[in-house]
């Protein structure tokens, strides 16, 4: 009995420490969110930003660079991350974690691939027969020569922070000489460049990713031979290889589920798919609204999806 007694206390104190926890009250300090220089990730972080208001929490939006971001979350100048890219931001993302001071907050239902490829436009019109097998690059590198290629095919990247060499270690280990890489200073760079060669009639070759606004029109990514890790030249590899299909996680200070008990646990919950992150993109890419009145019309067309993840006036 007198055990029995012992048990029941803990539990109680448990359940009591529990709720507690639950009816916590947030911190008045503000809730730091970063923003970066893609579409869908803007978006967002005002999407998340106004959830969270919508919980009474003060929420500041701070431009930051898209692979500090993650030492800046670990020393507590910015709170979290919403959009980390498995195959771009992850080693960077777990490096900060195994320094202590930053957490991993969940993954977004959407799977993700970050890689070059074409718009659908250019497979329809068989500009370059074989794709989207590599190897047919290799035939028509001239098909997609530009005025600053020097004759030579030529992929555009993104800006060159996003990854580095990688693209230009591929290139030269399955390409050659005959292609080159370069870098473009925006995401809307790439953007404008689908509109101008869709107008010219050109093919194009470019740096994208999924989920973004272009699923809906269609864009064939490049198969590259298959990616295993450390295949990578940064990584010792060859870089014989293509990107993997990775995860979208979440990355959070260590400090904010105490700071911020509520609106940590709503933005844990948080899991977006492929087509709310490709619809958040869209609102600016193709309806071409600001950041900010894209999130807001995108909470009030989706205050269903949102509160069902976060319990927000459920």
């Amino acid at each position: 009995m007198g055990r029995l007694k012992f048990i029941s206390g803990a539990l109680m104190g448990l359940m009591l420490g529990v709720v507690g926890v639950a009816n916590a009250a947030d911190s008045n300090k503000p809730i730091v969110i970063p923003t970066h220089n893609w579409s869908s990730q803007v978006v967002m972080a005002y999407v998340i930003g106004g959830i969270f208001e919508s919980m009474g929490n003060n929420v500041e939006y701070v431009s930051a660079d898209t692979q500090a971001v993650y030492e800046s979350i670990r020393n507590g100048d910015v709170t979290i991350s919403h959009e980390v890219w498995q195959s771009t931001f992850g080693k960077s993302f777990y490096a900060a974690m195994a320094k202590g001071g930053l957490i991993d907050a969940g993954t977004h239902a959407a799977k993700t691939l970050e890689e070059v490829g074409v718009p659908q436009w250019v497979v329809d019109k068989n500009l370059c027969p074989g794709l989207p097998d590599y190897k047919a690059l290799l035939k028509c590198a001239d098909v997609f020569a530009t005025p600053d290629s020097g004759g030579k095919g030529r992929i555009l990247e993104g800006p060159q922070s996003w990854h580095g060499a990688e693209y230009v270690d591929r290139v030269e280990a399955l390409l050659g000489d005959t292609w080159v890489v370069k870098f473009a200073g925006s995401a809307d760079a790439i953007w404008a460049d689908h509109v101008a060669a869709k107008k010219e009639g050109r093919a194009t070759l470019t740096f994208n990713w999924t989920p973004n606004f272009t699923d809906a029109d269609g864009f064939v990514f490049i198969e590259w031979p298959p990616y295993y890790l450390g295949c990578r030249k940064q990584d010792g590899g060859d870089s014989k290889c293509g990107s993997p299909i990775g995860w979208l996680k979440k990355a959070a200070n260590y400090k904010f589920p105490k700071t911020h008990p509520a609106a940590y646990m709503a933005f844990s919950r948080m899991s977006f798919t492929a087509g709310q992150i490709g619809s958040m993109a869209a609102l600016v890419d193709l309806d071409k609204m600001s950041h900010q009145d894209a999130a807001t019309k995108w909470l009030a067309d989706n205050e269903k999806v949102w509160k069902s993840m976060t319990g927000v006036g459920m």
